[in-house]
C-alpha cells in the first residue's frame, strides 16, 4: 500500500521539529520546546492511528486531533517568531504547517461528507 501524502508530510515535519527542539534547548529555551515537540510530534502519530483506523468514525476522530495538534504546534511557532526568545528563524516551519493545516482541514471534511 502506498504511503499517504499527509502521513510523510507530517513525519518530515516531525523530523523539523525534533531539530529545533534541540536547537532551542541549547539555547535554554526549555517551556516551548517542550510544548512544541508535544504538539509538532503529536500531529504524525494521530495520522498514523487514523490511517489504522477501526472505522469512518474512529478516522475522523483521529485526523480531528491532527487538525487540533496542528493549529496549536503554529500558534507555538508563531510565538517563537514573534517574541525575542530566540533568533532562530520558524518561517519555513510556518509554512509546513500551514501546509498541514490545509490538507488535514480537507481531510477531514471530506470524511465528515463521506460519513453524513
Amino acid at each position: 500500500m502506498k504511503d499517504s501524502i499527509v502521513k510523510e508530510k507530517s513525519f518530515n515535519f516531525s523530523l523539523k521539529i525534533i531539530d529545533l527542539y534541540k536547537r532551542l534547548s541549547l539555547e535554554k529555551e526549555y517551556i516551548i520546546s517542550k510544548q512544541l515537540l508535544r504538539s509538532g510530534t503529536s500531529i504524525g502519530a494521530n495520522i498514523e492511528e487514523a490511517l489504522a483506523g477501526q472505522s469512518k468514525r474512529d478516522f475522523t476522530a483521529k485526523m480531528s486531533i491532527s487538525s487540533k495538534e496542528a493549529r496549536e504546534t503554529k500558534y507555538w511557532l508563531r510565538l517563537l517568531q514573534e517574541s525575542d526568545l530566540t533568533q532562530i528563524n520558524v518561517n519555513v516551519l510556518l509554512l509546513d504547517i500551514e501546509e498541514l493545516i490545509r490538507i488535514l482541514t480537507s481531510i477531514v471534511k471530506t470524511a465528515q461528507r463521506n460519513s453524513n
